[in-house]
């Protein structure tokens, strides 16, 4: 019989599991996972990883404001998760463990409005010990009861509703290229979440050229949708200090550490300064929400910036620096890093429901990048698998790249096509704004289709020289 005792030991039979510090009871608690072998904190076996959970289960949700993963004084993400706590809003749960937050949310009483109202008061590392606690199915319902709703030229993450990134990605910025994807993307009903392009190269001119590409189609064509090019903060704050070209969206990576922000050369100023920037460039027409934002379990771990934090936490915690700047999407970019981190197919399901859920939860408008390396022991099947999941849970938004396959980046992920069955099986459409532009242009009619009109030759013939 298990024996709970307050230095997190467990006896199963006559074996013995110590957990000498939350940190450690957390990263051995956690699924199965190839980054978290590789930086030495997984549990040995399943009996270890069991036993974690269960000494989990019984610890106070109220005790992750005291028992900090990360020291305060070492670490700025840390401290920005202390000193933006919600006490008033954590006090409908304060008195639960970890075990007792599971049943609570997965309760009928617990809806939409609950846990909006929650979402302040739950820091990263509650959410992501809950999680551990969780089944894939446990966390679809709870994210599915989770609604974020944020705008810039259209409405994002309304109920029944599934957005697209368009992603018309090229190897050389060859305009004519993007615009072909860019159309395409069009013509399936996709882009409303953003036309979002990874520039080949990050620097000044790159970036206004492919903006006045964007924003070329975006007036011409009247699409209430937004540009985003995907360079460095640094890069789009000069872009705006020049208003040399039209900033919508500023785009940047972001891990849930100091020291792994910091490897990629941003802090916590710096991103407010961008949004600032971007704010008072007032371009959006139904909303102010102008960060986006992308994550990936991993990201800290491959910096060497992890504290001895394991994977999925590191990326929860992520999630407290995005929800400082009120972004219009977050995406976790799940599967990219590669099998050294998620190894296959299975880890990568596992590990987009869990991103999905903690960010939701965290007041976030969550979308996945469903995506895998050509290395990783994984296939378009596990991907339209864990697109299916995410579509079940109530994701804001998918990837959609010509034929699933970005020839710029070298990965796998979802493709205009993929977007349209989502929307299909499981009756889901675009945002509204973007909706009504698909059906004026006489492209889609709901989650349908339409054959070619002459608005799809209108826009065909509209391509770069």
């Amino acid at each position: 019989m298990a024996n709970f005792q307050n230095n997190w030991s467990l006896t199963v039979g006559a074996r013995r599991h110590h957990f000498g510090s939350l940190r450690e009871l957390m990263a051995k608690a956690s699924p199965l996972r190839s980054g978290d072998v590789l930086a030495g904190l997984a549990a040995d076996n399943a009996e270890e990883r069991v036993a974690a959970q269960l000494c989990l289960a019984e610890v106070p949700l109220a005790q992750f404001l005291e028992d900090l993963l990360i020291p305060y004084e070492q670490d700025d993400v840390t401290r920005l998760i202390v000193d933006t706590h919600d006490r008033a809003a954590f006090a409908p749960v304060a008195h639960l463990t970890v075990s007792g937050f599971r049943d609570w949310l997965l309760r009928y009483e617990t809806g939409t409005a609950a846990l909006s109202s929650l979402s302040a008061g739950l820091t990263p590392e509650m959410v992501a010990a809950t999680a551990k606690l969780m089944g894939n199915q446990d966390l679809i319902l709870v994210a599915q009861k989770c609604r974020v709703t944020t705008a810039f030229r259209d409405t994002i993450g309304l109920p029944g509703r599934l957005s697209v990134r368009l992603q018309p990605n090229h190897p050389a910025d060859d305009a004519r290229g993007i615009a072909a994807s860019i159309l395409d993307g069009l013509l399936y009903g996709c882009g409303d979440a953003v036309i979002g392009i990874n520039p080949a190269t990050d620097s000044v001119p790159a970036m206004e050229t492919l903006l006045r590409l964007i924003d070329e189609l975006i007036r011409r064509y009247d699409i209430p949708t937004q540009s985003c090019v995907l360079a460095h903060v640094t890069t789009a704050l000069k872009v705006m200090e020049q208003n040399t070209a039209p900033v919508d969206l500023v785009f940047q990576s972001i891990a849930g550490t100091e020291a792994a922000n910091r490897g990629f050369g941003v802090t916590l100023p710096l991103l407010d300064q961008a949004r600032e920037a971007a704010l008072s460039l007032r371009r959006g027409t139904v909303g102010d929400h102008v960060m986006y934002f992308e994550t990936g379990q991993g990201s800290a771990l491959s910096a060497d910036a992890h504290h001895g934090v394991d994977m999925q936490t590191c990326e929860a915690r992520a999630y407290a620096v995005a929800r400082k700047f009120h972004p219009l999407l977050v995406n976790t970019v799940v599967g990219f890093i590669g099998p050294e981190y998620l190894y296959d197919g299975k880890q990568i399901i596992r590990a987009g429901l869990e991103d999905h859920f903690c960010g939701k939860l965290l007041g976030l408008p969550m979308g996945c990048d469903i995506c895998y390396t050509n290395h990783a022991e994984a296939d378009q099947d596990d991907m339209d698998t864990l697109l299916t999941l995410l579509g079940v849970a109530g994701c804001t938004y998918i990837m959609g790249i010509p034929g699933a396959d970005d020839i710029a980046l070298g990965y796998q992920s979802t493709s205009f096509h993929d977007a349209q069955y989502a929307r299909q099986a499981l009756r889901l459409r675009p945002a509204p704004e973007f909706e009504q532009w698909l059906a004026k242009m006489g492209i889609a009619d709901g989650d349908r289709l339409l054959p070619a009109t002459p608005a799809h030759q209108l826009l065909q013939t509209h391509l770069p020289t």
